[in-house]
Protein backbone atom coordinates (compact mmCIF):
# COMPACT_ATOMS: atom_id res chain seq x y z
CA UNK A 1 0.00 0.00 0.00
CA UNK A 2 1.57 3.28 -1.11
CA UNK A 3 0.17 6.79 -0.90
CA UNK A 4 0.80 10.42 -0.03
CA UNK A 5 -0.70 10.21 3.47
CA UNK A 6 -0.02 13.90 4.17
CA UNK A 7 1.02 13.16 7.78
CA UNK A 8 4.16 14.61 9.33
CA UNK A 9 5.64 12.45 12.08
CA UNK A 10 9.03 11.77 13.61
CA UNK A 11 8.39 8.03 13.15
CA UNK A 12 9.46 8.32 9.52
CA UNK A 13 11.05 11.77 9.48
CA UNK A 14 13.75 12.22 12.19
CA UNK A 15 14.02 15.92 11.31
CA UNK A 16 10.42 16.50 12.39
CA UNK A 17 10.22 16.77 16.21
CA UNK A 18 6.54 15.92 16.79
CA UNK A 19 4.26 12.88 16.82
CA UNK A 20 0.82 13.02 15.19
CA UNK A 21 -2.29 11.30 16.57
CA UNK A 22 -3.28 10.59 12.98
CA UNK A 23 -0.29 8.23 12.76
CA UNK A 24 -1.82 5.99 15.43
CA UNK A 25 -5.04 5.70 13.44
CA UNK A 26 -3.05 4.96 10.28
CA UNK A 27 -1.11 2.17 12.01
CA UNK A 28 -4.33 0.66 13.35
CA UNK A 29 -5.61 0.41 9.79
CA UNK A 30 -2.44 -1.08 8.30
CA UNK A 31 -2.14 -3.56 11.21
CA UNK A 32 -5.62 -4.86 10.37
CA UNK A 33 -4.34 -5.48 6.83
CA UNK A 34 -1.23 -7.31 8.13
CA UNK A 35 1.07 -4.68 6.67
CA UNK A 36 4.13 -2.97 8.11
CA UNK A 37 5.89 0.32 7.44
CA UNK A 38 8.63 -0.08 4.83
CA UNK A 39 12.06 1.40 5.59
CA UNK A 40 13.63 3.46 2.78
CA UNK A 41 17.11 2.56 1.60
CA UNK A 42 17.92 6.29 1.51
CA UNK A 43 16.48 8.56 4.22
CA UNK A 44 15.61 11.67 2.21
CA UNK A 45 12.50 13.81 1.77
CA UNK A 46 9.66 12.69 -0.47
CA UNK A 47 7.98 16.10 -0.83
CA UNK A 48 10.02 19.15 -1.87
CA UNK A 49 8.68 22.64 -1.26
CA UNK A 50 8.48 25.21 -4.07
CA UNK A 51 9.14 28.13 -1.73
CA UNK A 52 11.49 28.97 1.11
CA UNK A 53 8.74 29.30 3.72
CA UNK A 54 7.87 25.58 3.78
CA UNK A 55 10.41 22.90 4.58
CA UNK A 56 10.83 19.62 2.78
CA UNK A 57 9.03 16.68 4.37
CA UNK A 58 8.36 12.94 4.26
CA UNK A 59 4.73 12.43 3.30
CA UNK A 60 4.85 9.49 0.88
CA UNK A 61 4.93 6.10 2.59
CA UNK A 62 4.85 2.46 1.56
CA UNK A 63 3.42 -0.36 3.66
CA UNK A 64 4.45 -3.90 2.74
CA UNK A 65 3.64 -7.38 3.98
CA UNK A 66 4.46 -7.58 7.68
CA UNK A 67 7.52 -9.71 8.50
CA UNK A 68 8.53 -10.30 4.88
CA UNK A 69 12.27 -10.94 4.51
CA UNK A 70 12.32 -10.72 0.71
CA UNK A 71 10.31 -7.52 0.39
CA UNK A 72 10.93 -5.11 3.27
CA UNK A 73 12.26 -1.78 1.91
CA UNK A 74 11.90 0.80 -0.85
CA UNK A 75 13.95 3.56 -2.48
CA UNK A 76 13.25 7.28 -2.84
CA UNK A 77 14.32 9.03 -6.07
CA UNK A 78 14.51 12.85 -5.68
CA UNK A 79 16.13 13.26 -9.11
CA UNK A 80 13.07 11.76 -10.81
CA UNK A 81 10.66 14.49 -9.64
CA UNK A 82 10.65 16.38 -12.97
CA UNK A 83 7.74 18.88 -12.72
CA UNK A 84 6.24 17.26 -9.63
CA UNK A 85 7.10 18.27 -6.04
CA UNK A 86 6.95 14.62 -4.89
CA UNK A 87 9.75 12.11 -5.39
CA UNK A 88 8.85 8.71 -6.88
CA UNK A 89 9.17 5.66 -4.63
CA UNK A 90 10.17 2.24 -5.98
CA UNK A 91 10.44 -1.27 -4.61
CA UNK A 92 12.40 -4.19 -6.04
CA UNK A 93 10.47 -7.46 -6.23
CA UNK A 94 12.82 -10.47 -6.42
CA UNK A 95 11.82 -13.10 -8.97
CA UNK A 96 13.42 -16.50 -8.54
CA UNK A 97 13.72 -19.14 -11.21
CA UNK A 98 11.14 -21.83 -10.64
CA UNK A 99 10.45 -25.08 -12.42
CA UNK A 100 6.77 -25.46 -13.23
CA UNK A 101 5.68 -29.01 -13.93
CA UNK A 102 3.21 -29.12 -16.81
CA UNK A 103 2.84 -32.91 -17.09
CA UNK A 104 2.63 -35.80 -14.69
CA UNK A 105 2.15 -39.55 -14.71
CA UNK A 106 -1.07 -40.58 -13.00
CA UNK A 107 -3.91 -43.06 -12.93
CA UNK A 108 -7.14 -41.18 -13.55
CA UNK A 109 -9.82 -41.77 -10.93
CA UNK A 110 -12.78 -43.92 -12.11
CA UNK A 111 -10.95 -44.68 -15.38
CA UNK A 112 -10.42 -48.05 -17.08
CA UNK A 113 -6.76 -47.87 -16.05
CA UNK A 114 -7.78 -47.59 -12.40
CA UNK A 115 -10.05 -50.63 -12.70
CA UNK A 116 -7.27 -52.64 -14.37
CA UNK A 117 -4.77 -51.57 -11.70
CA UNK A 118 -7.04 -52.67 -8.86
CA UNK A 119 -7.94 -55.97 -10.58
CA UNK A 120 -4.32 -56.89 -11.34
CA UNK A 121 -3.17 -55.85 -7.86
CA UNK A 122 -5.78 -58.08 -6.20
CA UNK A 123 -4.73 -60.98 -8.43
CA UNK A 124 -1.04 -60.43 -7.62
CA UNK A 125 -1.86 -60.40 -3.90
CA UNK A 126 -3.80 -63.66 -4.20
CA UNK A 127 -0.95 -65.32 -6.15
CA UNK A 128 1.59 -64.75 -3.36
CA UNK A 129 3.20 -68.09 -2.51
CA UNK A 130 3.43 -68.47 1.28
CA UNK A 131 4.32 -72.14 1.37
CA UNK A 132 7.99 -71.46 2.11
CA UNK A 133 7.27 -68.73 4.67
CA UNK A 134 9.34 -70.07 7.56
CA UNK A 135 11.56 -67.22 8.77
CA UNK A 136 12.11 -63.44 8.56
CA UNK A 137 14.34 -63.69 5.49
CA UNK A 138 11.71 -65.55 3.48
CA UNK A 139 9.06 -63.07 4.59
CA UNK A 140 11.22 -60.13 3.43
CA UNK A 141 11.78 -61.86 0.08
CA UNK A 142 8.01 -62.19 -0.43
CA UNK A 143 7.45 -58.56 0.51
CA UNK A 144 10.14 -57.37 -1.91
CA UNK A 145 8.70 -59.51 -4.71
CA UNK A 146 5.20 -58.17 -4.12
CA UNK A 147 6.50 -54.57 -4.05
CA UNK A 148 8.29 -55.14 -7.38
CA UNK A 149 5.13 -56.64 -8.89
CA UNK A 150 2.98 -53.76 -7.62
CA UNK A 151 5.40 -51.25 -9.16
CA UNK A 152 5.17 -52.99 -12.53
CA UNK A 153 1.36 -52.96 -12.40
CA UNK A 154 1.36 -49.27 -11.44
CA UNK A 155 3.68 -48.24 -14.28
CA UNK A 156 1.72 -50.37 -16.71
CA UNK A 157 -1.50 -48.41 -16.11
CA UNK A 158 0.01 -44.92 -15.86
CA UNK A 159 -1.07 -42.17 -18.23
CA UNK A 160 0.47 -38.78 -19.04
CA UNK A 161 -1.75 -35.95 -17.82
CA UNK A 162 -1.30 -32.29 -18.77
CA UNK A 163 -1.51 -29.91 -15.81
CA UNK A 164 -3.35 -26.71 -16.75
CA UNK A 165 -5.08 -23.92 -14.85
CA UNK A 166 -8.36 -25.29 -16.22
CA UNK A 167 -7.76 -28.67 -14.59
CA UNK A 168 -10.71 -29.67 -12.44
CA UNK A 169 -10.29 -32.12 -9.60
CA UNK A 170 -13.90 -33.24 -9.97
CA UNK A 171 -13.64 -33.99 -13.72
CA UNK A 172 -13.88 -37.76 -14.26
CA UNK A 173 -13.96 -40.20 -17.14
CA UNK A 174 -17.73 -39.84 -17.66
CA UNK A 175 -17.37 -36.09 -18.18
CA UNK A 176 -14.51 -36.58 -20.64
CA UNK A 177 -16.44 -39.25 -22.50
CA UNK A 178 -19.53 -37.09 -22.93
CA UNK A 179 -17.43 -34.09 -23.91
CA UNK A 180 -15.63 -36.06 -26.62
CA UNK A 181 -18.98 -37.32 -27.90
CA UNK A 182 -20.28 -33.77 -28.22
CA UNK A 183 -17.11 -32.63 -30.01
CA UNK A 184 -17.68 -35.33 -32.59
CA UNK A 185 -21.44 -34.90 -33.14
CA UNK A 186 -21.85 -31.16 -32.29
CA UNK A 187 -25.43 -32.05 -31.40
CA UNK A 188 -27.33 -30.01 -28.78
CA UNK A 189 -28.62 -33.21 -27.19
CA UNK A 190 -25.06 -34.40 -26.49
CA UNK A 191 -24.14 -30.97 -25.11
CA UNK A 192 -27.07 -31.08 -22.67
CA UNK A 193 -26.04 -34.57 -21.61
CA UNK A 194 -22.49 -33.34 -20.97
CA UNK A 195 -23.76 -30.43 -18.84
CA UNK A 196 -26.04 -32.79 -16.90
CA UNK A 197 -23.13 -35.14 -16.24
CA UNK A 198 -20.93 -32.26 -15.08
CA UNK A 199 -23.61 -31.03 -12.69
CA UNK A 200 -24.16 -34.43 -11.08
CA UNK A 201 -20.41 -35.05 -10.89
CA UNK A 202 -19.82 -31.73 -9.13
CA UNK A 203 -22.55 -32.45 -6.60
CA UNK A 204 -21.13 -35.88 -5.82
CA UNK A 205 -17.56 -34.59 -5.56
CA UNK A 206 -18.26 -31.67 -3.24
CA UNK A 207 -20.68 -33.67 -1.09
CA UNK A 208 -17.82 -36.12 -0.57
CA UNK A 209 -15.42 -33.29 0.33
CA UNK A 210 -17.89 -31.90 2.87
CA UNK A 211 -18.24 -35.35 4.39
CA UNK A 212 -14.45 -35.71 4.61
CA UNK A 213 -14.10 -32.38 6.44
CA UNK A 214 -16.91 -33.33 8.80
CA UNK A 215 -15.44 -36.74 9.62
CA UNK A 216 -11.74 -35.82 9.88
CA UNK A 217 -11.76 -32.37 11.48
CA UNK A 218 -15.21 -32.47 13.05
CA UNK A 219 -15.47 -28.90 11.84
CA UNK A 220 -18.37 -28.51 9.44
CA UNK A 221 -18.52 -24.84 10.48
CA UNK A 222 -15.21 -24.26 8.66
CA UNK A 223 -17.23 -24.20 5.46
CA UNK A 224 -19.28 -21.22 6.62
CA UNK A 225 -18.01 -17.78 5.60
CA UNK A 226 -19.50 -15.87 8.51
CA UNK A 227 -17.17 -17.45 11.10
CA UNK A 228 -14.14 -15.89 9.42
CA UNK A 229 -12.63 -12.58 10.51
CA UNK A 230 -15.32 -9.93 10.37
CA UNK A 231 -14.52 -6.43 9.16
CA UNK A 232 -15.97 -3.86 11.51
CA UNK A 233 -18.14 -1.15 10.03
CA UNK A 234 -17.04 2.47 9.98
CA UNK A 235 -17.86 4.56 13.07
CA UNK A 236 -19.64 7.91 12.75
CA UNK A 237 -19.06 10.35 15.59
CA UNK A 238 -22.00 12.17 17.20
CA UNK A 239 -21.98 15.95 16.80
CA UNK A 240 -23.89 18.47 18.93
CA UNK A 241 -23.93 22.21 18.30
CA UNK A 242 -21.09 21.75 15.79
CA UNK A 243 -18.79 19.93 18.25
CA UNK A 244 -17.81 16.25 18.12
CA UNK A 245 -18.74 14.21 21.21
CA UNK A 246 -15.67 12.07 21.90
CA UNK A 247 -16.33 11.27 25.58
CA UNK A 248 -19.22 9.67 27.45
CA UNK A 249 -19.90 12.83 29.44
CA UNK A 250 -20.16 14.80 26.19
CA UNK A 251 -22.77 12.35 24.89
CA UNK A 252 -24.81 12.62 28.09
CA UNK A 253 -24.56 16.41 27.97
CA UNK A 254 -25.84 16.39 24.41
CA UNK A 255 -28.70 14.11 25.42
CA UNK A 256 -29.53 16.30 28.42
CA UNK A 257 -29.58 19.51 26.44
CA UNK A 258 -31.53 17.94 23.59
CA UNK A 259 -34.14 16.59 26.02
CA UNK A 260 -34.60 20.00 27.65
CA UNK A 261 -34.98 21.65 24.27
CA UNK A 262 -37.56 19.02 23.34
CA UNK A 263 -39.68 20.16 26.25
CA UNK A 264 -40.01 23.51 24.50
CA UNK A 265 -40.63 21.82 21.09
CA UNK A 266 -37.46 23.29 19.65
CA UNK A 267 -35.43 20.07 19.22
CA UNK A 268 -33.83 18.90 16.01
CA UNK A 269 -34.88 15.22 15.93
CA UNK A 270 -31.85 14.28 13.79
CA UNK A 271 -29.59 14.94 16.80
CA UNK A 272 -31.30 12.20 18.83
CA UNK A 273 -31.14 9.81 15.87
CA UNK A 274 -27.34 10.10 15.83
CA UNK A 275 -26.93 9.12 19.52
CA UNK A 276 -26.16 5.37 19.79
CA UNK A 277 -28.92 3.23 21.30
CA UNK A 278 -26.59 1.79 23.95
CA UNK A 279 -26.19 5.26 25.49
CA UNK A 280 -29.92 6.00 25.34
CA UNK A 281 -30.72 2.69 27.05
CA UNK A 282 -27.98 3.03 29.71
Amino acid sequence: MAENFNIRDNLWNPNYPHHSIHSDLLFDIVDSLYLGLSEPTNHVSTRYSNNNQDSNSVLNLIFLRFGSEKLDNHSIHPKWCLVSDHAPLTITIPIFEEHIQIRKWAIIKDSDEEKNFVTELIKAFRDIDTNNLSNIDSFEDIVQLFAHTMKEIWEKNLKIVNITKQSKSWLNANCNRNLEKYRVTKHIKDWKQFKKTVKSTKWAFFDLKIQEITNKKQGLWELINWINKYKLSAIKAVKHNGYTCLKIKDLWQALYLSFNIAQNHQIDISVLDEIPNKYLMG
